[in-house]
């Protein structure tokens, strides 16, 4: 009788243990607990439409929606008109320009010298667009135009959504970055990530310092140009303060729905009236 004694199931002709079932680890440990569907393997490679239904694919969508909205934003300031003062001016020119006669004039508007126009107040010359700008705050090299009356609020809507974009990029290079590694490794493995994380540092300060301070220029009704150069404009240096300025509620209702409406000349001549009148109850 041959006693040869025949190998257990559960092990090689070697002696060595089999693995039973797969080597790797379930997919329901690694991709947490999954759904089933019918018809559809439950598989990692099919899992998007469960990643669609748990949300996971609305963050990167609104991420996308957010450069997308600031690459449009971009695109209207610097390709729109941003207050142009006509040499001819229009129509609806012509009747500011008369409603604007028969205020009473405290400062004497002033021709440009360079394109000869009737200069209106807060309107200013930009050596680089080579017109006279309304409501001039600055000439922006980023955007290749001028920031006046009329793309403004699209500029400092720009600066906010281009600042949250900013912000969340920073927040997606930090959370890839992994320091408890070998410098040389870890240089290898995360260098480029790191460099990224630096340069979008300093964009994400740059763009907070713009957009902080337009938000205070907005606040008090004032432009960059009024702000920096006041000595030297005529309007400015009479008062000690800001003539335009009607509260942070009206400022800003003004800045970004155009209410109330009217010229600065008119606000102007309503700000002389109150001054007049209230010297005279003094």
């Amino acid at each position: 009788m041959n006693n040869k004694a025949m190998p257990c199931p559960s092990q090689d002709p070697s002696g060595a243990h089999q693995i039973r079932g797969p080597s790797r680890a379930p997919s329901s440990l690694i991709l947490g607990p999954t759904r089933s569907f019918p018809g559809i393997d439950s598989q990692p490679s099919l899992s998007l439409r469960q990643w669609e239904e748990q949300g996971e694919l609305l963050l990167p969508l609104i991420f996308l929606l957010l450069v997308l909205g600031s690459l449009l934003l971009y695109l209207a300031v610097s390709l729109m008109d941003p207050g142009y003062v006509n040499v001819q001016p229009q129509p609806q020119e012509e009747a500011k320009e008369e409603q604007t006669a028969m205020v009473p004039q405290t400062i004497p508007l002033r021709r440009c010298r360079y394109c000869l126009v009737l200069q209106p107040l807060r309107a200013r010359h930009c050596r680089e667009c080579r017109r006279c700008v309304r409501r001039y705050d600055h000439h922006c090299p980023w955007m290749e135009n001028c920031v006046g009356e009329r793309n403004h609020p699209l500029f400092v809507a720009y600066l906010a959504l281009q600042l949250v974009v900013l912000l969340w990029g920073l927040y997606l290079a930090w959370s890839g970055l992994r320091f408890f590694q070998p410098w040389g490794l870890w240089l290898r493995s995360s260098g480029l990530l790191f460099a990224t994380f630096l340069l979008l540092s300093l964009f994400s300060l740059v763009a907070g310092l713009l957009l902080a301070s337009h938000l205070y220029l907005v606040a008090s009704n004032t432009t960059t140009w009024e702000f920096i150069s006041s000595h030297r404009i005529a309007y400015l240096r009479q008062r000690p303060g800001n003539p335009f300025d009607r509260g942070l509620i009206r400022n800003l209702a003004h800045f970004f729905c155009g209410w109330p409406s009217g010229s600065w000349e008119t606000l102007w001549a309503e700000e002389e009236e109150e001054e007049e009148g209230s010297s005279q109850a003094v």
